[in-house]
């Protein structure tokens, strides 16, 4: 017998080719929002292992796919908020480089750690541009006030050990 689940609503644009040249602002959040990247401290982020392997990362896309320049990024406690400019079409899109982005880091640190899907929007001129490129900067600075910034921190049972080992 199936269960009625919701439909998962679809956050793309149907007729956008996210392959070819623009500027993406993308955030990606740790399921749950564990604050496992690290912490807030005199306003500059402390990142743990796990932050460190996502910063690795991060410096990786653009030696993975070399039509991609990360523009600007910031590594929070729980999710990162990155700048990503594809120089050029190739057969690469904006999902196939996160999605690689995301099992990279979790195959890295041994299991599962992201929600799913991500957060894009498509930059459409400069205003925009220097906009996010201000927030992303000033992100840190306006850690308590954030949407994904959690009063109290949540473990999940499931990693609690594995937060421990790499804390």
């Amino acid at each position: 017998m199936k269960k009625n689940l919701p439909t998962r609503k679809k956050i793309r644009l149907n007729d956008y080719d996210y392959s070819k040249e623009n500027m993406y602002f993308i955030t990606i959040c740790v399921k749950d929002r564990l604050e496992i990247f690290g912490k807030i401290l005199e306003n500059n982020i402390k990142l743990t292992k796990k932050g460190i392997i996502v910063k690795q990362n991060i410096y990786g896309i653009e030696e993975i796919y070399k039509n991609v320049l990360v523009d600007e990024y910031i590594i929070m406690p729980n999710h990162v908020h990155m700048l990503i400019s594809i120089q050029y079409k190739s057969n690469a899109t904006i999902s196939k480089i996160i999605k690689h982005f995301k099992a990279n880091i979790s195959r890295e640190i041994g299991c599962l750690i992201w929600q799913k899907s991500f957060y894009e929007h498509i930059i459409r001129n400069e205003k925009e541009y220097i906009e996010i490129k201000e927030y992303i900067r000033n992100n840190i600075a306006k850690w308590e006030n954030d949407k994904y910034f959690n009063r109290a921190i949540k473990i999940a049972p499931t990693l609690t050990l594995q937060i421990l080992i790499f804390f």
